[in-house]
C-alpha cells in the first residue's frame, strides 16, 4: 500500500517487485461502496503463466505437491 496521495501511477509503479506485485494506494472511505482505492498491476508480467507458477510454488511450500 502506497502512502503517497498521488500513487500508484502506471508509469512509476508498474514494475513493482519486477512486475509481480499489485500497487495499491489512495485508500479512502466511500459513502456508496465503503472503500475507494486505486490499484496498478503489470498485466503482461502478472498474467496466467506467472500466476500459475506462483500458485505452484505456494502449493509446494504448503506441502500439497512435492
Amino acid at each position: 500500500v502506497r502512502p503517497e496521495p498521488d500513487r500508484p501511477q502506471p508509469r512509476l509503479d508498474r514494475d513493482a517487485k519486477n512486475g509481480m506485485a499489485v500497487s495499491v494506494g489512495r485508500l479512502r472511505t466511500c459513502n456508496l461502496l465503503d472503500l475507494s482505492m486505486v490499484s496498478v498491476v503489470h498485466n503482461t508480467l502478472r498474467g496466467a503463466a506467472s500466476g500459475a507458477i506462483l500458485n505452484a510454488e505456494l502449493l509446494v511450500q504448503q506441502g500439497y505437491v512435492e
